[in-house]
């Protein structure tokens, strides 16, 4: 029987339900948990660390060593699995060590030992022991004697997991960042060196190796007609003699585009100039270098000059342009001005998307600063590296 006016206790009751929810739950198992992964990584990381350290007198020591750091990245990515998992903590995963087959045996291993990765989650297993009996003894005490201020209690015990985890198992930023750069500038020197090599065959066989072939054939011709006909013979060697001379510039201005001789004799000064009076437009040219830098800079830069005055020469439509190099501390400045339209863009198909692909690829800038109606500044940074003088003779 119901009281009018009196609810009874059984009706629409609520359902049962834990008082800690899922999310206190977990935390709470990754605490527990911390006193056995911590055993695993503290026993692992003594053991690689004093037979690798016992055995470098032996041969097998050092491999040894090598091997257990490898070994200790595949503990960091089950402690980064766990904390994703029960923690919530995504930590990114770090870049493979590559181990390039090109390389000799010492250098792969070398590269092995100076792992930083492995080398931070050793020290991860080394700081973890005492605070994963820590942790599980203030949790499982907790468990029957402070549940009230449980939930807190595991907030700011795995608030401090964590942080470890974000520091020690996290690949270092600017480390990967470097990696992924290195790894797009590679790309791009192959492709750049891929596409030079293409323009240098096609140039090859379209021009000077096509004149050299039709010289051939007038030459077998003109022998045939020597007794019979001496005049055309040598109105056929005549000709020839053309050719050669045809065939004889096309080389040089493929040399030229592959790399000038007055470069390499005279320097960048020199060069630049040569390729300033090509311009279609006046340029003053300023070389500001107490000293040459190493070739390759040396002829980055120039190739550089050289694609910037041909673009002032077919869209600028300018009076006058200028280039100066400097240098700047340990950096190359190259700066390209013109009177000119303006305009210019990375992507407006003039090229200079290549220039700034290039420069990147060896770690430098390239910015281009060309409003609408001019002018057009563009300036180019290179790293500077001293040349290296060879010793006669040798």
């Amino acid at each position: 029987m119901t009281i009018q006016g009196v609810r009874d206790p059984d009706e629409h009751a609520p359902p049962a339900r834990l008082a800690l929810d899922g999310h206190t739950w977990r935390e709470i198992a990754y605490l527990l948990a911390n006193l056995p992964m911590s055993l695993v990584g503290f026993i692992y990381a003594v053991t690689v660390l004093s037979t690798g350290a016992g055995l470098t007198v032996t041969v097998i020591g050092l491999p040894l060593l090598a091997a257990g750091l490898a070994g200790a990245r595949q503990l960091g990515r089950l402690e980064r699995a766990r904390a994703r998992v029960l923690l919530g903590v995504r930590v990114d995963e770090p870049t493979p060590l590559r181990l390039l087959r090109g390389r000799g045996l010492f250098q792969r291993l070398w590269m092995a030992l100076k792992d930083p990765v492995g080398w931070r989650t050793m020290l991860y297993g080394f700081i973890r022991l005492p605070w994963g009996i820590l942790t599980f003894t203030v949790t499982f005490v907790s468990l029957f004697l402070l549940w009230p201020v449980l939930p807190f209690l595991a907030r700011g015990l795995t608030n401090v997991d964590r942080a470890m985890a974000r520091v020690l198992l996290s690949p270092s930023d600017e480390l990967e960042r470097r990696i992924a750069e290195l790894e797009s500038d590679r790309g791009v020197v192959v492709d750049t060196a891929a596409a030079d090599l293409r323009r240098i065959e096609r140039d090859l066989h379209d021009g000077a190796q096509a004149r050299l072939v039709n010289l051939a054939m007038g030459l077998g011709l003109a022998k045939e007609k020597l007794l019979e006909d001496p005049d055309a013979a040598a109105a056929m060697v005549d000709e020839a003699h053309g050719e050669v001379k045809l065939a004889l510039q096309e080389l040089r201005d493929l040399a030229r585009g592959i790399h000038p001789a007055v470069l390499t004799d005279r320097g960048l000064d020199a060069a630049l100039s040569a390729v300033a009076t090509r311009c279609t437009v006046p340029v003053k040219v300023t070389v500001d270098l107490s000293r040459r830098p190493a070739a390759a800079i040396e002829g980055i830069a120039y190739f550089t000059v050289s694609e910037l005055l041909q673009n002032v020469s077919k869209h600028s439509a300018a009076k006058s342009a200028s280039v100066d190099v400097w240098r700047a501390e340990e950096r190359l400045l190259i700066q390209v001005r013109d009177d000119g339209r303006g305009g210019a863009r990375l992507d407006g198909g003039t090229g200079m998307a290549g220039l700034a692909e290039r420069l990147d690829a060896v770690d430098g800038l390239f910015v281009v600063d060309s409003p609408a109606g001019g002018p057009t500044t563009v300036t180019a940074e290179l790293p500077w590296r001293d040349r290296e003088d060879k010793v006669p003779g040798r």
